[in-house]
């Protein structure tokens, strides 16, 4: 018997933007009962066509996956790392958007029936993991960083300067580079534990403490609502897209 429940959401808002290019879902697998997945891309060019690409890879080989006897931390990997390529071949090989060179960052996250979560991120989009309102963990660019001067041999100040140059930025879509797909994992999960996918309109308003108060003292829809209007609030009119996905552990009711 479980020892928690998922209460999730999704939330967004088009900051002062022109248009909506983030995305972000909740899917369960066809085939893999108990398992669920949270994807969130945020398009950083070419508007939504590579988000909306990310998100559709993903429900497609997640709805394929079938995980055997037990839950494999391997073979979920792969998965990640297939949704990802995939992903960013897709966007590459599209004729209809040649001209606009879309490109997306990517953060998936899966849940799977024995306690364990299993992430992949691609781009500047962010995964949080919070243990009540703890910050547990963040993702960053540090492996990339890593990659880029232990692998590339690039100087350590043009690695970290990578966002501004074409050649390495890492993102789906990106026609002189495949992205770099960073793996992470985490064991035990129960009622306390919470993750928070996010693009960058969120994250850059807010220091880690102050997500994972949010987060923590409220469910997922009233969490979004307080973190979308805050974030509003301190962009001062300069804000980007804003979206986020949200997957709480509780404890289920006790039984009567």
């Amino acid at each position: 018997m479980s020892t928690y429940k998922i209460e999730a959401g999704t939330a967004q808002h088009i900051g002062n933007r022109s248009q909506q290019n983030d995305r972000a879902a909740l899917y369960t697998a066809a085939k893999s009962p108990g398992y669920v997945m949270a994807v969130l891309a945020d398009g950083v060019q070419g508007g939504g066509i590579g988000s909306d690409q990310a998100l559709l890879t993903s429900k497609h080989l997640f709805d394929e996956f079938r995980p055997g006897d037990a839950p494999s931390l391997p073979r979920l990997e792969a998965l990640l790392r297939s949704i990802a390529l995939e992903a960013h071949e897709m966007i590459c090989m599209n004729p209809f958007a040649a001209a606009k060179a879309p490109q997306s960052s990517l953060v998936v996250l899966i849940l799977t029936p024995a306690g364990q979560a299993i992430w992949a991120c691609v781009g500047d989009s962010r995964l949080y993991r919070f243990n009540g309102s703890e910050c547990a963990l963040r993702s960053n660019d540090n492996a990339y960083i890593e990659h880029l001067v232990g692998h590339d041999r690039l100087p350590t100040e043009a690695a970290r300067k990578h966002r501004y140059a074409k050649l390495l930025n890492n993102v789906l879509g990106n026609n002189m580079k495949a992205p770099f797909v960073t793996i992470g994992t985490h064991a035990g999960l129960r009622a306390g534990d919470a993750f928070l996918l996010c693009s960058d309109g969120l994250w850059s308003f807010f220091t880690d403490a102050e997500l994972a108060s949010a987060v923590a003292r409220n469910a997922p829809r009233q969490a979004s609502e307080k973190l979308i209007n805050k974030a509003i609030e301190r962009a001062q009119g300069k804000g980007d897209n804003c979206t986020m996905a949200i997957i709480k552990l509780v404890a289920p009711p006790k039984a009567a």
